[in-house]
């Protein structure tokens, strides 16, 4: 059965493994409901690629104090707090100490961090997205990734959202106006 996001996908591409980071967004114990679906996929993009030497970087989302909560405040009720047990990395997901670690308080694992100044000296210029939210952290991050220059890989099946409605639109926009869409299996073919 083809994917309601697959009429939009008329771009493909592979990543280059010398340029490429993997993000893993905000796999963290907040997020565990969402995310224990995808962790297979999660956990097996990670292993693939640290066997291509692609560094793998993980976001998290808290905040400090109700100054840095913006407009978060006002639309969620369930603000996560730094130094609590929902703000800490999922352990599944396998984050080694060498695996840099970016503090964000906003949906971009961008804005307001050191990330894109962390890519650039690292000579990076494609990511391949993955983590939760696919349509709110995952695709903020998307988009401003292609926005300041980066080459978007974003995986269909090592994000999760609420539900596929959500899920399949955000598919949808970035495969039409921002993203190469892979999946495990795909990244796996491309370095065969």
């Amino acid at each position: 059965m083809e994917n309601s996001y697959t009429e939009y996908e008329t771009r493909r591409r592979n990543p280059e493994p010398r340029t490429t980071v993997l993000l893993v967004i905000d796999m963290q114990v907040h997020f565990q409901d969402i995310a224990t679906p995808i962790l297979p996929a999660i956990q097996r993009t990670i292993e693939f690629c640290r066997s291509q030497k692609i560094p793998v970087v993980y976001t998290r989302h808290s905040h400090k104090d109700p100054s840095d909560y913006g407009m978060l405040g006002e639309w969620w009720n369930d603000i996560i707090h730094d130094g609590t047990p929902d703000a800490e990395i999922m352990p599944e997901v396998d984050r080694k100490a060498t695996d840099k670690l970016v503090h964000k308080h906003t949906y971009s694992g961008f804005y307001n961090t050191d990330l894109e100044k962390y890519l650039h000296e690292q000579g990076k210029t494609e990511v391949i997205i993955t983590g939760v939210m696919t349509n709110l952290c995952c695709e903020t991050t998307a988009r401003d990734a292609f926005l300041r220059g980066f080459r978007v890989f974003f995986s269909s099946d090592a994000t999760a959202t609420l539900n596929k409605d959500l899920h399949d639109s955000t598919l949808k926009n970035l495969a039409y106006g921002f993203a190469y869409l892979v999946n495990c299996q795909r990244l796996e073919d491309a370095f065969a």
